[in-house]
């Protein structure tokens, strides 16, 4: 009988416990033992919530306190020197400095995992790295679900991936580095081994990545050597997010008991995995979807999964999602609020498991789906989907549409006529801290026990604070702070038709943050103006210009639970539309810099690069047409944070807006060398502080990387911003940080009027 398998279950809690234990020890509030009870306790409900849902194979160190590379980076001992320089010790505190800074040590980078939401730690590696086992967690984690009656899968991040997830020194190949990273790999899995572990899951996603020749060697190379214990362990080598395509050959060669596919993102690759799998290789099918929240066709799946069995039998499978539940919300049954309708389309974390012990009990029980058909036939056919004027208006849009009136000089001309900036202008990227009165005040809204009257007098109270505080310390592009929004998508997916919500639909972004994403679940268009006019009030309090702040297309489709019934590109287009409308009414209102952020355009390419043109011309064309209905006089802002641009320079610079703000204060300004081949002809706000981390940079650091970005881009291109925006820091961290930056950009203006060639 096939076997009834999960990769990875969500980490934070049904009601986000982990986050709560996280920000109440890093604020001092409790102490380490209350955080790793609170952990144990999350760990223990989650082993047996799977149990009692009949998964055999439960996985085991797939917890973690903030990202599981940066486990994988602390278990092999790889911690960067300056923390080390910084006093730090092993433990949460170096653990947690790496994540977030601490001790003057600036906090590892970070960037988005594959093409998910999800941020990991990118890990650092020297011409000179040792490695060593310095943490056991996975051993550990193993023995406490035994000591609780179950016996786990333990998981592990494999050598490759993690390798080829890092950066190393001079731009050379992490992968020199595998000989000396193996023999940890050969600790872990012989303590394992001692514990009692039968089945380890090995997460190796860059199998479904092009690989360069030495990529498949390096395979291979580690894998023989692993391979080595499968006497006393079986390996299952886990792929996802692709299929395997031409790494195929590769991957069921390695000398290994068993081999994961992602049967949702490629359904296609199954005849071929199933034609070259060797007699001795179990397969494990990800067949329920593990990043979307729609409920699973068991019928069309079943279908897969005896082609499968039929090739090799029930014996030699495993049924699993298609890749950790990380990436969806814990359980559908605390959505009590949602219409009956909607809710019976709709599967999290807890009742993916349940498809899958019903696909793995289906295998023997005939025509166990019934119910299942009927809510995918009542999805198809329900009237709630389809708007025919919002499909007439996407069909009907021309090329005409997708440009401003004018090519970028000409705009910039009229744009510095209207605004008058100085060299370096100066601003943020739009939100300032969500403090806990301002959390509690929208609760209290959402609850009733505030008046709409009572509510819009707080948020008037709170925006004019912060462009007080703005206009004070001389910023020079002001923001209105956003404090009417609880996210950057889900405000604007509230107002938008097409789009449903849950109360706790939290899934992790990065360590404690978490977002709850929209359900786009049917046409989309605009009712009526969504921030006209909190940005109209906020310019009448100020002569210096205010953003109007908006989400892009791509971001809103890309952070969304998006419909999997119609093209991406087509659900783009829709939601382009709407913002085009919002766009055009801000500038009608006055507004004359409006920034429309693209924070996921690098996260939504595709992971196989065949892919890349097409997407790249939709996506861009979706922000083209959101940004084109201005004047030249209006400019147009976007923000991207948190990816490599080599790739997609050129499309970024094919999306004309005319100011770019991105990330790139972790990175000491190395992803700027992206625009050293390529020269980009608009302005560009590289970031200067690092809001990720509690640090306040100060006015030398932030000097130190205008100096770098400046032997990259001309004067007259360059902006003085944060990487990101400020919600969820604190305003005393705020404060002194934006003043620093303020007096950072005028000591800039001041060099080069007096010393042009040494300041530039």
């Amino acid at each position: 009988m096939a076997i009834a398998s999960n990769l990875g279950f969500p980490r934070m809690g049904a009601g986000r416990e982990l986050k709560v234990a996280l920000e109440a020890f890093w604020s001092g509030k409790t102490n380490e033992a209350a955080l790793l009870e609170t952990a144990k306790t999350l760990r223990r409900n989650h082993w047996q919530l799977q149990k009692s849902l009949g998964i055999t194979q439960i996985p085991s160190g797939d917890f973690s306190f903030y990202d599981h590379v940066l486990d994988t980076i602390s278990m092999v001992g790889a911690v960067p020197p300056r923390y080390r320089e910084a006093g730090l010790a092993d433990g949460l505190a170096t653990y947690f400095a790496m994540a977030r800074g601490a001790g003057g040590a600036i906090a590892m980078e970070m960037t988005k995992w594959f093409d998910t939401n999800y941020h990991y730690i990118v890990p650092e590696f020297a011409v000179d790295q040792t490695f060593r086992l310095a943490s056991t967690q996975p051993v550990d984690a193993f023995l406490e679900a035994a000591a609780l009656g179950i016996h786990t899968r333990p998981v592990l991040l494999g050598p490759v991936s993690f390798l080829l997830l890092g950066k190393m020194e001079g731009g050379a190949s992490p992968l020199v580095l595998l000989d000396r990273l193996l023999p940890v790999y050969e600790a872990v899995l012989a303590k394992l081994s001692e514990a009692g572990a039968d089945w380890i899951q090995i997460d190796e996603p860059m199998l479904a990545l092009d690989l360069s020749s030495d990529a498949r060697t390096a395979f291979a190379t580690a894998y023989h050597r692993l391979g080595r214990l499968s006497e006393r362990l079986r390996l299952l080598v886990a792929t996802y997010f692709e299929g395997l395509h031409d790494n195929l050959p590769t991957a069921v060669s390695l000398p290994v008991a068993g081999l994961h596919i992602d049967l949702v993102r490629a359904p296609h690759q199954l005849d071929a995995v199933l034609e070259a799998t060797p007699s001795h290789l179990s397969l494990s099918l990800g067949v329920v979807d593990g990043r979307n929240i729609w409920k699973s066709d068991l019928t069309r799946v079943d279908a897969l999964i005896k082609k499968a069995v039929a090739r090799l039998g029930a014996d030699r499978l495993f049924i699993a999602p298609s890749c950790s539940l990380l990436h969806v919300p814990v359980d559908l049954d605390l959505e009590t609020g949602l219409d009956a309708e909607l809710r019976g389309w709709l599967s999290f974390a807890k009742q993916k498991l349940q498809e899958v012990a019903q696909l793995t009990q289906a295998v023997t029980t005939p025509d166990a789906f019934s119910e299942n058909r009927q809510a995918i036939a009542g999805r198809a056919a329900s009237q709630r989907i389809h708007v025919p004027a919002v499909a007439a208006r996407t069909a009907a849009a021309s090329p005409a549409l997708l440009k401003r009136q004018h090519p970028y000089p000409e705009r910039e001309r009229a744009q510095a006529a209207r605004l008058g900036l100085p060299l370096f202008p100066t601003t943020t990227i739009g939100s300032f801290p969500q403090t806990p009165d301002v959390r509690a005040a929208r609760a209290e809204f959402k609850s009733g026990r505030q008046t709409q009257a009572q509510y819009d007098g707080f948020l008037r109270g709170q925006i004019e604070h912060a462009i007080r505080f703005q206009e004070e310390i001389g910023i020079d592009v002001l923001v209105h702070g956003e404090f009417e929004r609880n996210d950057m998508v889900e405000y604007f997916g509230e107002q938008l038709a097409g789009f449903a919500f849950t109360k706790n639909g939290w899934v992790q972004s990065y360590g404690s943050r978490c977002v709850k994403p929209p359900i786009i679940f049917g046409d989309v268009s605009r009712p009526a103006p969504m921030t006209v006019a909190w940005s109209q009030f906020a310019q009448t309090l100020s002569p210096r210009p205010v953003k109007g702040m908006l989400t892009g297309p791509v971001t809103i489709l890309k952070w969304s639970f998006v419909r999997d019934d119609q093209p991406l590109a087509d659900t783009c287009n829709q939601i382009a539309f709407a913002i085009r409308d919002e766009v055009v009414d801000l500038e009608a209102a006055g507004i004359g810099i409006i920034q429309i952020d693209e924070p996921a355009i690098r996260e939504g390419l595709p992971l196989r690069r065949a892919e890349w043109k097409g997407y790249l011309s939709w996506a861009v064309d979706a922000f083209r047409l959101s940004t084109s209905g201005v004047r030249d006089e209006t400019q147009i802002h976007t923000h991207m944070c948190y990816a490599e641009f080599n790739d997609i320079i050129e499309a970024i610079g094919a999306m004309d807006a005319d100011v770019i703000s991105i990330e790139t204060s972790r990175s000491q300004m190395a992803l700027l060398s992206a625009f050293t081949g390529y020269q980009y002809p608009n302005a560009i706000g590289p970031g200067v502080y690092d809001i990720h981390s509690p640090n306040v940079p100060t006015r030398a650091d932030m000097a130190m990387l205008l100096k770098k970005a400046l032997a990259v881009l001309s004067p007259a291109q360059l902006w003085v911003n944060p990487d990101c925006g400020l919600k969820t820091r604190r305003w005393e961290e705020v404060k002194p940080a934006l003043i620093e930056m303020v007096e950072a950009a005028r000591a800039g203006r001041a060099c080069l009027a007096k010393m042009p060639k040494a300041c530039a």
